[in-house]
């Protein structure tokens, strides 16, 4: 498959809760990590999805925020992947910020330079990536 969204996180389904509108599904993945999926009754339906199936979620790299410290609050983004910043690559008007998860996945965000500068980004550095799980897109096979 090819695809623009550089984020694809291969994992298992491990739970799929349907309601009246839209399914909830939760991705495991090699590492332990989990992702959460919000898609539409009609797409889980389609795509065959239920438990056990293996699945590809994709993010695009603009959809995941970069939090390096939560200040005492939480968010409502399911989906929060702590790691270590393995690659900074700016560009004219933002930068490209490669992730390692604690559970091995490699994930890349995209980031305003201002942020980057604002956040202090740098190889190395322990941060958290976020993203709702409206952002996820599954696919599976044929």
């Amino acid at each position: 498959m090819k695809t623009s969204a550089r984020n694809q996180f291969t994992g298992i389904v491990s739970e799929v809760l349907i309601g009246a509108v839209n399914a909830e599904v939760h991705i495991s993945l090699k590492g332990g990590e989990t992702i959460v999926a919000s898609i539409t009754k009609e797409s889980a339906e389609t795509l065959g999805i239920k438990t056990g199936v293996q699945v590809i979620a994709l993010v695009k790299a603009p959809q995941i925020i970069i939090v390096t410290d939560f200040g005492g609050y939480r968010v409502s983004a399911r989906n929060q992947l702590p790691g270590t910043v393995i690659l900074v690559k700016p560009g004219a008007v933002n930068t490209e910020i490669d992730i390692e998860s604690t559970g091995g996945e490699q994930i890349t965000a995209t980031v305003t330079n201002d942020s980057v500068e604002t956040l202090g980004l740098r190889k190395g550095q322990t941060v958290t990536a976020i993203f709702k799980a409206g952002a996820v897109i599954l696919a599976v096979g044929s």
